[in-house]
């Protein structure tokens, strides 16, 4: 769904102009800028440009495509300098575009919890297998937000899997299969991942939305009252022992 986004800024143009040591003619601009950490888009939503004195209310308006969105939406607002000032005091800003005030406003688009986007390309396009069903890509530290670490690709060639997507809400047996397999080889990349991580550990404190937080979670659902330290040694003295046991975690193919 495409969203129409408005805000509205007043500001003081004469006080931010000597509070940063400008000629009182010196053009400014308010500009804002989208992202999605869903996506990993982002871009330039409206510029609107500020030559007079006093104070104004400017009303700022932009339209995201919906096919370019996902999990938070970020709405950064910012009054900057419009152009490049020559004649500038050593202490105030003189490129175009340095930023005298900053503000910024989040939305989050999908659920109220922690959890990673999912996209359907075509393998053929991309650096992976054109023969791979799905690929879980993880980026960033423990502290990143989940939202924008996590992204699972499935490949549109594969029309098993992209049509068990498809059919999430009311799947058929076969739909269950290959979801079930997915978030199975998911939960083990994730948790693999985490192990890796040689100060992931139960008294590490993650903020809540971040991608520490959200493995921390994960671990604790799928080995209750085991700690971390057993599991990690599990997993590199019994790779194959700790991959069974993952399996009969994940519950894979609906067995309990």
């Amino acid at each position: 769904m495409d969203l129409h986004l408005r805000r509205t800024v007043r500001v003081d143009l004469d006080r931010a102009r000597s509070e940063t040591g400008l000629a009182s003619a010196t053009p400014l601009m308010l500009s804002v800028v989208w992202t999605a950490t869903g996506s990993n888009l982002g871009g330039p939503a409206q510029h609107v440009r500020l030559t007079a004195g006093g104070t104004h209310s400017v009303e700022l308006n932009a339209r995201v495509s919906g096919a370019d969105l996902g999990g938070v939406l970020l709405l950064d607002t910012a009054l900057v300098l419009a152009e490049h000032r020559d004649d500038a005091r050593p202490s105030s800003p003189r490129r175009a575009g340095s930023v005298l005030w900053s503000d910024r406003e989040t939305l989050r688009l999908q659920g109220d919890a922690p959890q990673f986007p999912m996209a359907v390309i075509d393998f053929a396009r991309t650096s992976f297998p054109d023969g791979a069903a799905w690929h879980l890509q993880i980026s960033g530290g423990l502290e990143s937000a989940t939202m924008g670490s996590l992204l699972l690709l499935v490949n549109e060639q594969n029309t098993v899997t992209a049509t068990a997507f498809e059919n999430a809400g009311k799947p058929r047996p076969v739909d269950r299969i290959v979801l079930s397999a997915v978030y199975a080889d998911a939960a083990r990349i994730m948790i693999e991942h985490a192990l890796g991580h040689d100060d992931f550990a139960e008294d590490a404190d993650y903020a809540d939305g971040s991608l520490g937080a959200t493995l921390l979670s994960l671990f604790d659902q799928l080995f209750p009252g085991q700690s971390i330290t057993d599991v990690r040694l599990r997993r590199r003295q019994a790779p194959a022992l700790f991959a069974t046991d993952l399996q009969a975690a994940v519950k894979i193919f609906g067995v309990s």
